[in-house]
Formats: structure tokens, sequence, C-alpha cells
């Protein structure tokens, strides 16, 4: 037989007595009964009217893993004279597990320099369901920057990778928050969903800047030194050290 797993306890596996020929009053004075080898008797048999029915709530994640197909058997034994039936049960998959991370967030600290094309690794989702049911794709969420590429390694397990499309300007973005989905093939289509954090880190690419491009002073010519003349200003769009701005005379006469 092939159900579902997660079927409701006494729900209807298949008439055994039908499908084995078996007459209802065999099943009786041969005492039919179910002899199953398992921990947990997932069956019942209802001799009287020779069905087979779930007794036990079955989770295919939990007896098979990610092993498929699943399934399990045990025997049905009648006396007088003894007969002996081999039943086997195929539990398949239904899409009750969504994707998950191992994490709630991803973070990167990225240089403005970076390169375009340059790759950054993603945590992987994991989905307990198999099949169609497990694990499709992966979506990135709208961005100025970067594009996903996925890959499956040798297992088939996808996973993929954030390139870097168009270059970074910690000036203009110094953060961005970014999304990452998976989803399955089942239906009703199941998601998982990480965010992803990009600090993007300084470089020395803006030169100090003057508030004026000429200043205009006048001293007399008897001032003393350290008589107060004018002040400057200049500023640097860059971050920490890089900002840091001081001053020189071109002429230091």
């Amino acid at each position: 037989y092939s159900i579902p797993e997660e079927m409701k306890k006494g729900s209807l596996i298949g008439n055994v007595a039908q499908d084995l020929g078996l007459d209802l009053k065999r099943l009786r004075s041969g005492q039919a009964r179910i002899v199953s080898g398992e921990s947990i008797q997932y069956t019942e048999l209802k001799a009287d009217k020779g069905i087979l029915v779930v007794k036990e709530r079955i989770d295919r994640e939990q007896l098979c893993g990610a092993t498929i197909p699943c399934s399990f058997s045990f025997d049905m034994i009648l006396e007088s004279p003894m007969e002996l039936h081999q039943i086997t049960i195929e539990i398949t998959d239904i899409n009750d597990h969504s994707p998950i991370f191992e994490t709630d967030k991803i973070n990167f600290d990225i240089s403005e320099t970076a390169t375009t094309g340059a790759r950054f690794s993603l945590t992987s989702a994991e989905d307990f369901d198999v099949g169609v049911n497990g694990l499709r794709e992966y979506f990135l969420s709208e961005n100025d920057h970067f594009i996903l590429k996925q890959h499956a390694n040798a297992e088939g397990k996808k996973y993929a990778e954030m390139v870097l499309e168009k270059p970074l300007d910690r000036e203009t973005n110094p953060n961005l928050s970014l999304k990452l989905i998976a989803v399955d093939g089942g239906t009703p289509q199941r998601s998982g969903t990480v965010n992803i954090n990009v600090a993007v880190l300084d470089a020395n690419d803006n030169a100090p800047v003057f508030n004026q491009s000429i200043y205009k002073a006048s001293v007399s010519e008897n001032a003393p030194k350290d008589t107060y003349v004018t002040a400057v200003n200049a500023s640097d769009a860059d971050f920490g050290s890089n900002c840091i701005v001081t001053y020189h005379f071109s002429d230091r006469n």
C-alpha cells in the first residue's frame, strides 16, 4: 500500500481481506493479527471488517529522514492452518516543512573598492521534505548592486552566491539590507527567509575639498607675529582615518 504521511488515526489504508482474497470468516477463525518488529506499531488490523487502518501518526521525516522511497513492512498471521502474509506500506511525502536557514542573518563587510564580479557565498537552507516538496531555488531581494547565482554540489544540494554587479560607494550608501529567500516546489509553496546585512568599508577615494576656491585676506605690514589673518576649512567625505584633514602651505616661507 502507499499512503501519505500525517494521516489521521483511524484512516483507511486498505482492504486487506479483499486484496488477499480472504473471507472475513477466515480472518475471525484464524485469529488474524499483525506482527511488527517496529518499536511503534503504526497500523491496526480491524479483523471484523478486514481492513487496515492508521493506528499512530506517521511522520515520514522521522521515520526515514532523506531516504526515498520510505516504507516499512510487517506480517499478518492467521492460524488453523497457519498463514503468513507480508504487507509493505510506502509513506509518501507531503509538503509539511518550510525551507529554513540555520541563522536569521548573514553579515558581510565589503570594501567599496571591491571589483564587479566578486562572489560571496551564502548560507544554504535546509528542507526536510523530499522530491518535489524539497528545496527548489533561491531568490535575492531587488537591489542595485548584487545578483544571485545558483549552483548544485555533487550530491545535488542547491546553494547560492551573491555576485557584485555594480560598484559600491560608502559615501552614497554605507549599509545595504537584502533578503535571501528559499522556496520549495510543493503546493502550496513554502518559503524561508534570511536577512543579509552588508557594511560597506571605506576606501580613501575622496580628496579633501575646501569650502571656498579662493580665500582673500589683508594684513598690515607692521602686524606682529601670531596676528590672526583668516581661517580656511576643508572636509573629506571618507570615513575614519581617511577623513582626517591636515593643512600645509605649498610655500614654506
